[in-house]
């Protein structure tokens, strides 16, 4: 019997819209999930957005208070869409409600307020699902699937980098996004949190001990005088304040395998718009993904192929996890927002089998305490442990 979920968002900036529009997608593109999907409310302080879920997006209702989405009978899924420093004790309400969640990362501002979060989901038996969009790529899917047939030999080091340049104007407004009280780190949890999570993703393999440096390169930054919605949008005023967080991170990290690995992140940087980008070395062979090129893969496999030695570049096509879902056939491109449509059907598969299929609440956890090893590093130029997590974890698996 078709099951209806009706889902609640909190929050309509980017990710939340994002979040609505995977929630609308999934009767198309993943018709096996018994589900009809109700868009029953939507929470955002602003007045315009609350019109455009309701005239616009298709939501039932809309709000001010999350409490009056988690509280709502009709709401069965809540999805965690505001800004860093809302995550913990919106999903402490949920979980009090007894509500499975999807939450955007980093789920706190600290390791202490995602064990919060993923012990206390835990307890309570509930699907979680953090947004760790990049494992979702079907070429990170076949990459790891290459790893995991033993294709390129024993895992020997990997390289990670998040270079980015939203944040590189230095004119740009001081939102939350640079206050450490609201932010938590800067770029670390920002676009690091994703780099840690890929890693051990695509390794099955956990990060268990750092050591790493961070720097602010744009000291000060216009105080916002209207909001935005994500990056843009904004309007600022002649006066400044100080930044709070780094814009830049750089990693030394060491592997329960005995693999090795560097990872690197930066907000500010003028080139590259969203090169993300891991490469992992083995015996036998490597890969290598750039988020920027998404839909490509390149696979070196063998030590002796004589002339023809290197890299071959593979594209997504219909041999590839999940491709023919989004495009009729080989030759065609996947978008980002795909990645989040995979995300939502784990999500609510999960939700109708009382299972984990997606990055889990203890995933967004683990990388927590990956960033709180980093941080304290960064703090005292010292290697540091990575504390070991508990609870359903998705990586290894």
């Amino acid at each position: 019997m078709t099951r209806t979920i009706g889902v609640g968002v909190i929050s309509l900036g980017w990710m939340g819209r994002l979040h609505t529009r995977a929630y609308r997608a999934l009767k198309e593109r993943f018709p096996e999930i018994d589900a009809d999907i109700r868009l029953v409310s939507c929470c955002d302080p602003i007045e315009d957005n609350q019109r455009q879920a309701t005239e616009v997006l298709g939501f039932e209702r809309a709000c001010a208070d999350y409490h009056d989405v988690i509280n709502d009978p009709d709401v069965d899924v809540v999805s965690i869409c505001s800004p860093n420093f809302l995550h913990h004790p919106i999903a402490m309400a949920a979980i009090e409600a007894g509500k499975p969640f999807w939450i955007e990362k980093p789920m706190g501002v600290s390791a202490a307020q995602s064990r919060d979060i993923a012990e206390g989901a835990d307890a309570k038996g509930l699907t979680t699902s953090v947004g760790f969009n990049y494992r979702h790529t079907p070429a990170i899917q076949y990459a790891r699937q290459l790893i995991a047939d033993g294709k390129l030999g024993r895992i020997t080091n990997a390289r990670v980098w998040l270079i980015a340049d939203y944040a590189s104007d230095p004119n740009g407004p001081l939102t939350w996004r640079y206050e450490n009280e609201r932010a938590g780190a800067g770029v670390i949890l920002d676009l690091m949190g994703h780099g840690e999570d890929l890693l051990q993703y695509v390794l099955r393999d956990r990060i268990t001990s750092v050591t790493a440096l961070t720097d602010t390169f744009i000291k000060e930054r216009p105080i916002p005088l209207k909001a935005g919605v994500g990056h843009t949008g904004w309007e600022v005023s002649d006066e400044r304040g100080p930044v709070g967080n780094d814009d830049y991170v750089s990693i030394l990290a060491k592997l329960e395998s005995g693999a090795v690995a560097t990872l690197e992140s930066c907000r500010v940087s003028v080139g590259p718009r969203a090169e993300y980008i891991i490469e992992v070395y083995g015996t036998e062979g490597s890969i290598r993904w750039n988020f920027e090129d998404l839909n490509h893969i390149d696979v070196c496999i063998g030590r002796d192929n004589g002339a023809l030695q290197g890299y071959v570049r593979a594209m997504a096509g219909p041999d590839f996890p999940d491709f023919m879902r989004f495009q009729p056939g080989a030759g065609t491109s996947m978008g980002f927002d795909d990645m989040k449509v995979i995300e939502a059907s784990l999500f609510i598969k999960g939700v109708l089998d009382g299972a984990q299929y997606g990055p889990s609440a203890a995933d967004g956890w683990n990388t927590a305490e990956v960033d709180d090893a980093v941080i304290a590093s960064a703090a005292d130029g010292s290697w540091h442990d990575v504390a070991p997590v508990s609870g359903r974890v998705t990586y290894n698996v």
